[in-house]
């Protein structure tokens, strides 16, 4: 019973959330509810999952809210004006050397291992260049997504930790020989990235013929009907994108001083960029080398950020109130993932989705499970989470292959070949995945669409290479 609630309570909800039918906070938030009164848990019971929950995203809530003004205040005072420009100079205007630069980036950032980590320092860094050239934000998040993804491998990322623990080895020995699987996940990745680059072009070409074409008509249409010269007006492009299509195309060059609205420049700091600077090394610096917790360094970085910046209540008010929508937003969003992560783990619904799952497996099938395994890793990261797979999926698979033959270590790595490495940017059952989505500003049913396929693919080249390099193998038994 618990684990068809389990399993019917991930499909509702990824149902709901693919399909765009309500809000992310409804899913989360209510489904699980409702199905654990259906599996016969009294509220008192739910409540205290729902409390257990809540714990565990907490610090991830609190540090978003204080990241995303962080990084708000940030962009108001001009500090990524000439990161832009530089990017753009080197792009040469170019959506191809854009996205491949941006999925570059995230490898870069991502060395740390912290999903967070690195789209808190990739996403807010080239969100404006995307912007002003009107790229597709989805296209931002998922070269982001495969950029991490690939790079989640390293021996102190999360999954390899758990794995190791599972399988009873250091992170080393499994994450070595998977090397060159992860190299040629790179650079999938990065021609995958690519592809999406000449794509952008392409549409942004069209868009521009599209609204030529319209101009000229317009124009023509004026000079006929008009018997008197006067200068022609610009057309006003001043539209704000929705949260998952792409922004308005503008200039390739980023705004120079005296193209900025005056609210812009009345917001620009250019005497306190050094200093500006200085303080977001610091606070990635601390947070990469966790001298504290998350929350509580970019709490100290948003406090010196408006005393410095914008000193003086009316205009520290004013900075807060205006990224108070983007941030509450996805906080609301990550306390309702917490509930729902709360009431599958302490209901046992993730226990009995385990048991189930692998019950099902034949033991004919065991000598191709790592290749199973790895195919299917992407796939397997929208219905468990890295502790439920790696803690509670992976010990069962890992007894059963070695009743016939095929090594721990072998359905292990097979595993960390997609499950929540290169999967995890399109898990709702992660903390991060939210992060990701909010600071990219994009639908979480479009960002898994449009970001599943390319994963996938580029588990799947990653698998290959682990075959040929005989990391993995297909069909061995004792």
């Amino acid at each position: 019973m618990l684990a068809w609630a389990g399993f019917l309570t991930i499909g509702v909800i990824l149902a709901l959330l693919l399909s765009n039918r309500v809000a992310a906070v409804v899913a989360l938030a209510g489904v699980p509810i409702v199905f654990a009164l259906i599996a016969g848990f009294g509220p008192a019971e739910i409540g205290e999952f729902v409390a257990d929950g809540l714990g565990g995203v907490v610090g991830v809530t609190v540090m978003f809210v204080f990241a995303i003004t962080y990084f708000g205040v940030m962009r108001d005072a001009g500090l990524f004006d000439p990161l832009i420009r530089r990017i753009v100079r080197w792009a040469g205007n170019a959506p191809v050397t854009i996205c491949m630069a941006t999925t570059a980036l995230a490898m870069a950032a991502h060395l740390d291992g912290a999903g967070a980590t690195t789209f808190l320092i990739t996403i807010p860094a080239m969100i404006p260049l995307f912007d002003r050239l009107g790229m597709s934000r989805l296209t931002l998040s998922v070269c982001v997504g495969l950029g991490a993804g690939t790079m989640n491998l390293l021996p102190w990322g999360g999954p390899t930790a758990r794995a190791a623990a599972t399988a009873g080895v250091p992170a080393n020995d499994l994450w070595v020989p998977l090397i060159p699987a992860q190299l040629a996940g790179m650079v999938a990745a990065l021609a995958i990235a690519w592809y999406l680059g000449v794509r952008e072009s392409r549409r942004l070409e069209k868009t521009a013929a599209v609204t030529g074409a319209r101009t000229a008509t317009t124009t023509g249409t004026t000079t006929t009907e008009t018997t008197t010269t006067t200068p022609a007006s610009s057309p006003v492009t001043g539209t704000t994108p929705t949260s998952d299509e792409p922004a308005p195309t503008g200039e390739a060059e980023p705004p120079a001083a005296d193209e900025l609205t005056d609210e812009e420049r009345a917001l620009r700091r250019p005497r306190l960029m050094w200093f500006n600077a200085a303080l977001t090394i610091a606070v990635l610096a601390a947070l990469i080398a966790g001298l504290a917790p998350p929350e509580l360094i970019f709490l100290v970085g948003v406090v010196v950020a408006l005393v410095v910046n914008y000193p003086g209540l009316k205009s520290q008010t004013a900075r807060i109130e205006a990224h108070a929508t983007g941030a509450m937003l996805m906080a609301t969003t990550l306390l309702a993932a917490g509930s729902f992560l709360g009431i599958l783990e302490g209901s046992g619904m993730i226990t009995a989705m385990a048991d189930a799952a692998t019950s099902v497996i034949p033991a004919s099938a065991a000598p191709g499970l790592p290749v199973m395994i790895g195919v299917l890793g992407v796939p397997l990261s929208l219905l468990f989470g890295p502790d439920a797979f790696y803690f509670g999926v992976l010990p069962v698979l890992n007894a059963l292959g070695e009743q016939y033959g095929v090594s721990s270590i072998e359905m292990t790595q097979a595993a960390l070949l997609g499950q929540e490495t290169v999967g995890f940017p399109i898990s709702p059952l992660t903390g991060s995945f939210y992060l990701l989505v909010g600071l990219a500003g994009v639908d979480i049913g479009k960002h898994i669409r449009a970001l599943f396929g390319w994963a996938w693919l580029v588990s799947i080249v990653m698998v290959v290479v682990a075959l040929l390099t005989g990391v993995i193998a297909f069909g061995a038994t004792a």
